[in-house]
């Protein structure tokens, strides 16, 4: 009796993910030079005729790399298919994946103390290149809302959004960076109106909270809308009770250009 409960347990969870996954459509770009990405585009329910709408970029962490095109949902994809949400803020949402040997933004682990871990002047990897190129098509494909133009992610992808931001300040609307980091040196050069917040864990022993503090700090010097909450005892996966916030949604959704 108790492994049947388990195995109706099991399959359950396993058909809401799936059923999740199978919300957002499989898209697959292929760049001239014939680079692909994969990624998965989640669209209104409804899209009225003469109207636009917001759209959010979302960048997974290292762990959800490859090329299955399902990892990438695995952390933040259900808030975005939650029937509840969807209503109350229809939106197109784009998780693009990473292949695994590349990342989002580059960044030195074996820096020395007191060595920064972020480049300056840093290239752009293929992998946020061809990220910018699908976000650009998006843009041009859907009635996009121009003004409501937001970016998160976590982790790797809190380093994405944030060289996102660096490359293109006057993008997004919102951006919120969670466990992320970026070069304290490049973001001081940045003017920017675009509303952030930033999220991460004291005790965060894979990406260090000081990341997340100096950024705030510079930010804040060059009088950036900046926010940054962070939570006491949370190692590495500050972005549980990052989406558990009351407003996560409700204050990316507020955010205009």
């Amino acid at each position: 009796m108790k492994n049947s409960l388990l195995i109706s347990v099991f399959m359950w969870v396993s058909f809401a993910a799936l059923a999740q996954q199978e919300e957002f459509e499989k898209k697959v770009y292929i760049s001239p030079e014939n680079d692909t990405l994969r990624y998965r585009v989640l669209t209104p329910e409804k899209v009225a005729p003469n109207k636009k709408y917001p759209l959010v970029l979302f960048l997974h962490g290292a762990g959800e790399r490859g090329n299955d095109n399902e990892a990438q949902l695995r952390h933040g994809g259900n808030m975005f298919t939650n029937p509840v949400n969807r209503e109350k803020y229809p939106a197109f949402v784009i998780f693009p994946q990473c292949p695994q040997e590349d990342s989002w933004a580059p960044r030195n682990r074996s820096a020395a103390a007191g060595e920064s871990a972020f480049n300056q002047n840093p290239p752009m990897t293929k992998a946020l290149s061809l990220v910018k190129k699908v976000l650009d098509e998006a843009i041009e494909k859907y009635p996009v809302d121009e003004d409501r133009i937001y970016i998160a992610g976590l982790s790797m992808g809190g380093m994405g959004t944030f060289d996102m931001l660096c490359r293109y300040p006057h993008l997004f609307a919102a951006a919120i960076p969670i466990c992320g980091g970026v070069s304290i040196e490049r973001l001081g050069r940045i003017k920017t109106r675009t509303a952030i917040r930033i999220y991460h864990g004291d005790a965060d022993t894979v990406v260090p909270v000081t990341y997340s503090r100096e950024a705030y700090k510079t930010l804040k010097q060059n009088k950036a809308g900046v926010e940054y909450i962070e939570y006491p005892g949370i190692n590495h996966d500050s972005w549980t009770p990052a989406f558990n916030e009351n407003d996560f949604m409700a204050w990316i959704f507020s955010k205009r250009k």
